[in-house]
């Protein structure tokens, strides 16, 4: 397409005329507002004035309600926004963000629609946010079935009140996904009868970085989720040759066909042109790190890079008492010592006290030892002082170290003449 050919010119030096492109979309907007009679969204308006002046691309399209609005002023509409992007053809942008809107079901038919373009005019959305927007049972199905086959990498739904069915819709639509990466369900009400079936979905799909702020998972919950993750962590670590310990500058070693879950790529027959093969130099691995990309598809299994688990009542007062706790502590720790995914864990405001405080440490100390990347995790300092200065300086990159490898490499370099 010739936007895409501009697009290109642009890295080249060669300056893109986006200023026609997006004065023509915003005098469609206004129209599509007008004829839907809803308001234009101010801050899809002041980014494009923006955009426009600095002669930049539009990626991100923020649709927000203003706090201050009157009841008297029309609604803020999703569907004027859907129109304009099909109207106009725009496949510059990358993100869509929806926040504080009632979104009707024609309005996310329509959304589920351009996510699931393909051919030609493949939807270019990479990232969709959707914080504290009501959407009923049959959204939720709708934008599910999307998923499969959108070019999704990101989807967060804070603050959406989910029942056991909308979980449920919501679930079936990731389901062996090889493209999302991200996903947040941050404060919305998930309960312990949806840690199985996080656990399942992490298996089956390529979702790496996990937020789940703000629920109640309680001890039994966070359980199942991590269970598969650890007993795959300890199967790998066990495996691997004690020789051989992961270089903490290299990625992950690679997901074995026998691993838990199904993945697609294991099924995948290549085809010219639509798979690269993944390379194995040291060189491509560096600059790739812990994302194992094969053109638009990553690997799935049950392993997790960033995990957050913030407030969701792991302590020792939920139905399971001390024992849940005891449990979670255990399938946690041996996540810590075994994982060479795993980069960063967020535990703050669960009260999980000392003994478990003590056992996350020794689970820490544990992997330095392994020779396993550092891994950053937060706990509220609901524990003795020494306790929590330890995690704090276990859970940290060391730069002492890295100052003396830099001297050391200064020295190495500077020989007399």
């Amino acid at each position: 397409m010739p936007r895409d050919k501009e697009g290109k010119q642009k890295t080249k030096g060669t300056p893109l005329p986006i200023v026609p492109i997006l004065r023509k979309f915003l005098k469609t907007y206004e129209k599509h507002c007008a004829q839907t009679q809803t308001s234009v969204c101010p801050a899809i308006r002041q980014d494009l004035k923006t955009s426009i002046n600095n002669e930049q691309v539009l990626r991100k399209f923020m649709l927000v309600r203003p706090e201050d609005s009157p009841t008297s002023v029309l609604p803020i509409s999703l569907e004027p926004l859907l129109m304009t992007i099909r109207d106009e053809c725009y496949m510059l942008g990358k993100e869509i963000c929806i926040w504080s809107l009632q979104l009707s079901n024609p309005e996310i038919a329509r959304l589920a629609s351009l996510l699931e373009l393909k051919g030609s005019a493949t939807s270019p959305f990479t990232s969709l946010e959707l914080t504290d927007c009501r959407m009923d049972l049959w959204s939720l199905q709708r934008l599910g079935r999307a998923l499969p086959c959108s070019h999704l990498r990101s989807l967060i739904l804070d603050y959406s009140r989910f029942g056991k069915e909308e979980v449920e819709s919501l679930f079936s639509g990731l389901e062996n996904n090889q493209r999302l990466q991200a996903l947040s369900l941050r404060y919305c009400g998930l309960g312990p009868q949806s840690g199985p079936r996080l656990g399942t979905v992490i298996c089956q799909t390529a979702i790496s970085e996990l937020h789940l702020d703000g629920n109640f998972l309680q001890c039994s919950g966070a359980l199942a989720l991590l269970r598969p993750i650890a007993e795959y962590a300890e199967m790998q670590g066990r495996e691997q040759p004690a020789t051989a310990p992961p270089d903490p500058g290299s990625p992950p070693h690679q997901l074995q066909a026998k691993q838990r879950g199904s993945s697609a790529l294991n099924q995948i027959t290549e085809a010219p042109g639509t798979l690269t093969q993944k390379t194995t130099s040291g060189k491509e691995r560096r600059k790739k790190g812990i994302k194992k990309k094969i053109k638009d598809l990553t690997e799935a299994g049950p392993w997790l890079v960033k995990l957050y688990l913030a407030d969701n009542g792991l302590d020792r007062r939920g139905k399971e008492g001390e024992n849940g706790l005891l449990e979670f502590t255990q399938i946690l720790t041996c996540l810590i010592i075994y994982s060479a995914h795993l980069r960063e864990i967020d535990l703050r405001n669960n009260v999980l006290g000392e003994m478990a405080a003590a056992d996350i440490l020794e689970a820490l100390r544990a992997r330095k030892t392994g020779k396993l990347p550092v891994l950053k995790i937060t706990v509220t300092p609901q524990m003795s002082s020494d306790t929590f200065r330890s995690i704090w300086k276990n859970s940290r990159k060391s730069r002492i170290t890295s100052k003396k490898k830099k001297k050391v490499t200064v020295s190495q370099t500077i020989s007399p003449s």
